[in-house]
């Protein structure tokens, strides 16, 4: 099994969790937590091995959220229309995409790792520019992942 799916699968684990979470307030609500997960690893400055507790918390929290919020009352949103989008994707060994997603996907993907990579070398080196620099590529490139995840779906709904 690819990583994505398995991660997938660990955060969202049936089509129900899917649909919840194509809620906009499960989207941002869980967008919003990164900068709170990069105060909590750098807390380890000031409070030590009790970064642990704020840390444990977010990812309970980054786990629950999808199954937190109601399924939206339609589909139409920009946030909703990412979420399933993501959802094509992670099924595209039963229904194969688009080759031209697939190459953006996989762009996408390495740029969301390199600026994973950037943030996490800035949190070990308490370089506060870095983790900033991290902090800003990791969106960048999450927010152009979304946005061709809702290109992909407005493409697969179109030929349905």
């Amino acid at each position: 099994m690819e990583l994505d799916k398995t991660i997938s699968k660990l955060f969202l684990a049936n089509d129900d969790s899917w649909l919840k979470h194509a809620n906009p307030w499960s989207v941002w609500s869980r967008f919003a937590t990164l900068p709170f997960v990069v105060l909590s690893i750098w807390s380890r400055v000031w409070i030590g091995w009790y970064c642990l507790i704020p840390i444990s918390m977010l990812v309970v929290w980054l786990w629950l959220n999808p199954t937190l919020f109601a399924k939206p009352k339609n589909y139409d949103n920009w946030t909703a229309k990412a979420v399933l989008g993501e959802r094509i994707l992670m099924k595209r060994k039963e229904q194969p995409i688009p080759r031209s997603h697939a190459k953006a996907v996989i762009i996408l993907n390495t740029l969301q790792c390199l600026s994973g990579l950037v943030l996490i070398y800035g949190l070990w080196s308490l370089n506060l520019n870095l983790t900033f620099q991290g902090v800003i590529y990791i969106y960048l490139t999450k927010m152009w992942f979304l946005d061709r995840m809702v290109w992909l779906y407005e493409s697969s709904s179109s030929t349905q």
